[in-house]
């Protein structure tokens, strides 16, 4: 009874009527000054300390945009949480070192200033999809990052990776070559992920959040939310939550199911859709811890 009213509950906050809200865009996060070094920031009316998601995009780090978020800003500032988008200078023009840098340069400008927008600098939630899965994850688990601006993840609530391939790096690129070999094609010469992660072994490595989960250095709960027909997805997102959750680290793994890619993310914040219900309870219940 207890689980049934929370879900009632749950569909209530995700089909309400939409609520205003106040949308301040192309905020410079970096004193670079970068065409791509901005955010924006939905915030719900009058808020005051409320929790803030900051969202990644994803594009293969080589392209797309922090207004990829369809239903997201209505569906967080509904629900009373700061919503903060970034973009990330882009793949091959920077290299990966330099575009994990900038998503926590953009990280620590939210924290030093997201309570003029009504935010909780000290409530963060992290999440992304598919390239912004891995820098999601990636920067949740590897604490040079945010050390590099002054920060710890004290500051963070919790994770939420969506559909991302590249938790475990050298797996995958193992994975896709084997692919490539068997069916007689061709092997990425220019843009796979051996190439955009630095065509060394050790940077593969070094770029794996599976890599930096370590016991009791303040790693936050994640929720790994991934396609369940999707064999990379789905596979990487296995080999994570199992390493977070050896290290003591609460990790959530929800199977969308009757999805893809593209749309596992684009419905986040429907009503009625089942994943956003179960990342609206994650981070209700991250809230509590």
């Amino acid at each position: 009874m207890k689980t049934f009213l929370m879900l009632m509950a749950i569909s209530i906050s995700t089909s309400c009527t939409a609520m205003a809200q106040n949308v301040v865009r192309d905020i410079p996060y970096s004193d670079l000054a970068h065409e791509r070094q901005v955010l924006d920031i939905h915030s719900p009316k009058n808020a005051t300390n409320a929790p803030v998601v900051f969202w990644i995009h994803g594009g293969g780090w080589q392209g797309g945009d922090k207004t990829m978020v369809k239903h997201k800003p209505q569906f967080f500032t509904d629900n009373n949480y700061v919503f903060v988008t970034t973009n990330y200078r882009l793949y091959p023009s920077v290299a990966m070192e330099a575009i994990v840098a900038d998503i926590a340069k953009s990280i620590r400008w939210v924290h030093d200033h997201i309570a003029e927008y009504g935010g909780d600098p000290k409530r963060i939630f992290v999440m992304g999809h598919s390239a912004g899965a891995q820098l999601a994850a990636l920067v949740c688990t590897d604490e040079r990052y945010l050390k590099a601006e002054g920060l710890g993840f004290d500051i963070l609530k919790g994770c939420v990776p969506v559909d991302g391939d590249t938790y475990d790096i050298p797996a995958m690129i193992t994975v896709a070559e084997i692919r490539c070999m068997v069916h007689k094609q061709p092997l990425p010469t220019e843009y796979g992920h051996r190439q955009k992660f630095g065509n060394d072994p050790k940077k593969h490595i070094d770029f794996s959040a599976v890599t930096h989960v370590k016991r009791g250095i303040g790693i936050p709960p994640f929720m790994l939310l991934f396609v369940r027909d999707h064999a990379d997805t789905n596979a990487q997102a296995q080999r994570l939550g199992s390493v977070l959750n050896e290290a003591g680290v609460r990790a959530t793994l929800v199977a969308g199911k009757d999805t893809n890619h593209d749309q596992i993310n684009d419905n986040l914040g429907l009503p009625g859709d089942p994943n956003t219900m179960s990342l609206l309870k994650f981070l209700r219940d991250a809230l509590t811890e």
